[in-house]
């Protein structure tokens, strides 16, 4: 009687450690500089194949009422109807599709985004994971750096107010990093 060994994959699970992890956006603001936000709440879990990255596979939920940018009256304009429109859509999301590898360190994490109540396919540029570190409480953590652009317009973010002098108030294009630390399930 012969036993056929079957390969096992090293499939882990990680959640986002939302005290130490970052969603940040950046656009233009009067075409001559960049305005800076962040969302406050950020959840998700990564499910890390340890022995092959590319099987690997992320979901994430931003909380949209979360966002600031420093300016109060900004950030309820942003969690207005004419913007993010929280009250109707309260989350942000993405689901990963496929993970490709780039080069060595670097991954192409292609996936679905959600905002608004419109999904959109998006590449993100992943730097990581990190190799698997220890914190001083006996978790095990691991780390991402993700960068994207996406045009607001697509995800009908569409208000905008012209400037006397020409152009636009807010620019098209949204640059989307994030810096997520994941801990160990």
């Amino acid at each position: 009687m012969s036993t056929l060994a079957i390969p096992q994959t090293a499939t882990t699970t990680w959640n986002i450690d939302p005290a130490h992890s970052v969603a940040e956006f950046k656009v233009k603001h009067m075409m001559i500089s960049n305005v800076k936000g962040q969302f406050a709440k950020v959840s998700g879990v990564l499910t890390l194949d340890e022995s092959e990255l590319t099987n690997s596979s992320v979901e994430a939920s931003i909380e949209a009422a979360s966002i600031g940018t420093r300016d109060a009256q900004r950030d309820t304009h942003l969690k207005s109807e004419d913007f993010l429109h929280v009250e109707k859509f309260p989350t942000l999301s993405f689901k990963s599709m496929r993970i490709s590898l780039v080069s060595d360190g670097e991954l192409a994490v292609e996936g679905e985004l959600s905002i608004r109540g419109v999904t959109r396919k998006v590449i993100f540029s992943v730097d990581g994971p990190t190799p698997p570190t220890k914190d001083p409480w006996g978790n095990t953590r691991v780390a991402v750096s993700a960068t994207t652009k996406i045009n607001r317009k697509d995800y009908g973010l569409t208000w905008n107010a012209a400037l006397e002098t020409g152009g636009i108030l807010v620019g098209d294009e949204v640059t989307i990093t994030l810096e997520v630390e994941f801990v160990k399930a």
